[in-house]
């Protein structure tokens, strides 16, 4: 279970790390918001 719910959130991660940065301060927001769903999902 945790295995597929880690899966899907870098699946979505990755899509919004595609479709919504434009810029480098995007990126690291993204990619923060990305790790504390990642920690959240594995506590």
């Amino acid at each position: 279970m945790k295995r597929t719910l880690s899966l899907m959130m870098i699946t979505l991660f990755t899509l919004s790390l595609l479709a919504g940065c434009n810029t480098v301060r995007g990126v690291g927001q993204d990619i923060e918001r990305g790790g504390e769903a990642i920690q959240d999902s594995s506590s």
